[in-house]
């Protein structure tokens, strides 16, 4: 934290160098978030691109009260939602590539794992932006409630309710179309 505080204000002083700092810290992060938003790699790394010069522009507004990545998060997304809104912009599905998996495991343990993870991916494009939004910084960023409430700009009780819905919501698509998720379907 101390560190980015650092790099903060030899970026307002004018030192340009030590913004590559920031965005080294945090691009995959936020790739991988804005990914999973846009479901296309290409939108994903321009939407990237211009929420880092968003925040290069914003960064005299970081007033310290919270942690900075919950506030360069914010930026980012803020950014993303004022695209969709502006573009009309509609989530599209793709399939998730995957990497070569050099494993020992047998073929048909690596091809089952890859068809869940594929359903993961589809149940969460099922949901509303605020709620996959919401899913997706609690359990793939790993945010805590509060930072993201911060985050979001909404209180801490819609995110709980906002998650709660969410999970549900998958339930019941679970329960309806079955799947690899029967821990959802039985309510755990």
């Amino acid at each position: 934290m101390e560190e980015e505080q650092q790099w903060i204000r030899e970026v307002l002083s004018g030192n340009k160098q030590a913004y590559a700092n920031i965005i080294n810290k945090y691009k995959n992060k936020l790739y991988a978030t804005i990914l999973r938003m846009t479901k296309n790699p290409q939108d994903a790394q321009d939407l990237v691109q211009d929420a880092f010069i968003k925040v290069y522009h914003q960064l005299g507004k970081y007033d310290e009260k919270g942690s900075f990545s919950s506030w360069i998060y914010r930026v980012a997304i803020n950014h993303c939602m004022d695209e969709f809104r502006k573009k009309r912009y509609k989530m599209k599905q793709i399939e998730m590539s995957y990497e070569k998996v050099v494993n020992p495991d047998h073929p048909e343990v690596i091809f089952l794992k890859k068809e869940k993870q594929r359903q993961l991916e589809r149940l969460i494009a099922t949901l509303p932006e605020d709620e996959r939004m919401i899913i997706l910084l609690r359990f793939v960023n790993e945010l805590s409630y509060n930072e993201i409430s911060e985050l979001a700009g909404v209180p801490l009780s819609q995110v709980r309710i906002k998650l709660h819905r969410a999970k549900n919501k998958m339930r019941e698509t679970v329960k309806r179309e079955g799947g690899y998720f029967d821990e959802l379907s039985n309510g755990s």
